[in-house]
This record gives structure tokens, sequence and C-alpha cells, in this order.
């Protein structure tokens, strides 16, 4: 795929109009009129369900959950602007906005939404965004602003900006697969999540340059949330292994947010979907069909 094309935006060879996976993806006329419309998939029949992937990951970390979560739902999951098959051109952009225009052109009026680490954050600021897109939330680790950086996370900012910096991608996919992933996962987990974020960086990387280049970098817009506003039924799930900046993180977001349910999976790291899906599945299908009979233990 000619990635540099695509995260400038420039019309490619009809060759490389396909997806990691074979599909077609999206021409740069459905891209770029306007809001992008983020690369995703679309599936199964009932309520519309969005998965947001986290921020080292793409829409494939939740390969494992599709099919049994398509029994019951209409499953929507997307890659994020610089994730995946979502290219990353130059401009102002805010991933909420991304969501919503995703929203609209599948003709959705709302979702139940399902959010890991940046993409509860980002799911967080489409409910504060965008009133009435957001039926429900359920948030598996999330980053939230406003929360003072601890220890733990600046050495880990430090370290990964240099070895971006020095050239050394392969360290820094091997650090983030060695910060996020909890004790629970297996080797499978740890190569899918390489290879996400390998393609992240990679992506991310050739949008910069180009930006560098031509003025005109990507730019992520700020969308402030107050989380005491909101008005949405939410669950909000860490891990007792994860960096504790995270855990700060959602015990924020469930003090914070109205009514919002904290649950603490005593085994899990930063990403529980991919640490051990199959809990994942069972805890979702609890809250979102809200049937006591499927209830997973967690420490709350």
């Amino acid at each position: 795929m000619d990635v540099v094309a695509l995260a400038q935006g420039r019309r490619v060879n009809e060759s490389h109009r396909f997806t990691l996976d074979g599909r077609r993806a999206p021409s740069p006329a459905e891209a770029y009129a306007g809001t992008v419309i983020l690369a995703h998939d679309d599936g199964g029949t009932g309520p519309v369900l969005l998965l947001l992937h986290a921020g080292v990951a793409d829409r494939r970390m939740w390969e494992q959950l599709v099919a049994p979560l398509r029994r019951t739902f209409r499953v929507v999951r997307p890659d994020l602007r610089g994730y995946g098959d979502s290219p990353v051109p130059g401009g102002e952009y805010a991933d909420a906005d991304d969501v919503a225009a995703l929203l609209d052109h599948l003709q959705v009026p709302d979702a139940a939404v399902v959010g890991a680490s940046f993409g509860g954050r980002v799911a967080l600021e489409l409910a504060a965004a965008h009133p009435g897109r957001v039926r429900e939330l359920v948030l598996l680790c999330p980053s939230v602003r406003g929360v003072e950086a601890t220890a733990a996370l600046r050495a880990f900012d430090t370290e990964e900006d240099h070895l971006l910096s020095t050239g050394d991608v392969e360290g820094a996919v091997r650090l983030n697969v060695t910060t996020w992933l909890g004790p629970d996962a297996g080797l499978p987990a740890r190569e899918a999540l390489a290879a996400m974020q390998r393609r992240a960086f990679e992506v991310q990387l050739a949008a910069e340059a180009d930006g560098a280049a031509d003025g005109d970098p990507p730019r992520s817009r700020r969308v402030d949330v107050d989380l005491a506003a909101l008005r949405v039924p939410t669950v909000v799930v860490s891990g007792a292994k994860d960096m504790d900046h995270l855990q700060a993180c959602a015990a924020e977001v469930a003090a914070q947010v109205p009514g919002a349910e904290h649950v603490v999976l005593d085994w899990a790291g930063h990403l529980p979907a991919l640490e051990q899906p199959d809990a994942v599945l069972g805890l979702l299908l609890d809250v979102l069909r809200d049937d006591p009979a499927l209830r997973v233990p967690g420490d709350t």
C-alpha cells in the first residue's frame, strides 16, 4: 500500500485500494470529501454497537469478539485516523467528529459504544460533542485528559520518544507491547498488538514527514469533556495490573460520570480485550444486554 499517498489524500493506483485483509478501502472521493470516512467493518443485526480501538492498536483488536457479538448486535468497528486502513491527511480534525460522520454515513442515529484506552477517550468526546449519538458507554481502561502523569507514564513517554527519534521503530513496538499487555496475554495477542502498533507508526510517521514537507501537518483538535455533565449509562472497566496512570484515569471517570459503575478486573493489564477476550465478551454481553445471568465476576 502507498502509505504516503494515502496520508496525503492523493489518488492512488487502483491496485492499492484494498485493506490489510484484502478488502476494498475507501476511495479518495469517499475519504476526502470533507470529513474523513473512516475505514470500517459493519455486520450483524440488532442494536448498533460501535467498537473504538486503543491507541496502540486498530480495529483488528476486536477480532476475537466480533463474530459472537454480531449474533446480538450490528457491530461497527472503525480504524481511527492514522490507524489500520484509515489515513491521516493534513489539517485540523477531531476523532469524535470523524466517528459522528461515520455514523451519519451508515445512517445510524445512535449506538452503544465500547472504547478501549484512547478509544475510550474518543467515546467520551463523542458523547460530549454529539449528544444523543451515544446510548450507552462501556470504557475499557480509558484514558482521559486532566489526570496528572505519573512517573511510570513519563518514563514510558521519554523512552518511546527516544526510540522513535533514533529510528528504532521496532524497539518502540516492543516497548508498547511490553508496557500495555498484561501477564495473561499469550503470544498470539503479543504478535497481533505488535503488528497493529507497527502499522500505526508506519502511517503516522509518513504523515508527519509529509506534513513537515508541505507545511500542513495533521492537527488533532482538542475536545473538552465535562464528565459530570454526561447523562449516559456508563460502565468503566480497569485492570488491576495496568499502569498506575491509567488506573487513575479509570477511577476519575467512574467517580465523575453520574451513576457510573466501576469494575476492576484483578487479572487485567491495559488491554483486557486482547488478554482474555472470552472474559471481556461475557462482560460486554452482561452489560449491554442487561442480563444478570451472564454477569462476569469482578472486584468492584
